[in-house]
């Protein structure tokens, strides 16, 4: 008993420190929000203008943060657990997976009108993201398909594709390398679409395999100069 209570009390501040958090970011985003209302109405200047532009991508880039994505995956799945009671507060309402034409989202409604809504679509493959990882530039793509197109294996993985490489929708470059692995969307996403995770895990198996055994031969060729 001793040990759940500490374990639970636990839990309740790991939740509360995600709402915190949270917060915070949704509150500098309604901040800038209505500064680029106020310099709609008073500023027409280029500096003005480039000062809006550079706030617009501000506020897309903490709404579109991959934490922020992690967090609400992370509410749905212990909502889904039954984890949450009445002494465990929420991280935020109204937030919910949902398919469209077998196409998943993230969506969640907050504060001040506020709405997200997460493509959870690869671009690469045009199919659900499995086992996703975010680029910094806030994209979300497959593990293997970022992989292939940073041109990298899977075995030297996103850490090693050079800076040249761009992100396949923005075609930023450098997004690889500060990659985040999204491990509570892959968990909700896994119990949603269960029969079709369990189909790329076989798919995704053998091509893993592959490329293991491609890189150890040619580490073994290395080795002995061939």
């Amino acid at each position: 008993m001793w040990f759940k209570g500490k374990l639970q009390k636990k839990h309740v501040a790991f939740i509360q420190e995600g709402k915190d958090l949270v917060t915070y970011a949704l509150i500098n985003a309604v901040a800038v929000r209505k500064i680029l209302k106020k310099y709609d109405k008073i500023h027409y200047s280029k500096q003005g203008q480039a000062f809006k532009s550079k706030a617009q991508s501000m506020h897309i880039e903490i709404l579109h943060s991959p934490w922020l994505c992690e967090l609400m995956a992370f509410h749905i799945n212990i909502r889904e657990e039954k984890i949450k009671s009445n002494k465990v507060p929420s991280l935020f309402e109204g937030c919910s997976l949902n398919f469209d034409d077998d196409k998943p989202s993230l969506s969640c409604e907050l504060f001040d009108s506020v709405k997200i809504d997460i493509d959870l679509t690869c671009s690469i493959c045009l199919d659900t993201v499995f086992d996703p990882v975010s680029l910094t530039c806030g994209h979300i793509f497959c593990h293997m398909c970022a992989c292939s197109a940073a041109s990298v294996t899977i075995v030297d993985g996103l850490k090693a594709a050079e800076i040249k490489e761009k992100c396949p929708l923005c075609r930023k470059t450098g997004v690889y390398e500060g990659s985040l692995h999204l491990d509570e969307l892959s968990i909700l996403l896994s119990r949603s679409c269960h029969e079709y995770w369990e189909q790329r895990l076989q798919t995704e198996r053998i091509e893993r395999i592959r490329q293991v055994k491609e890189h150890w031969e040619s580490q073994c060729r290395a080795f002995v100069g061939v």
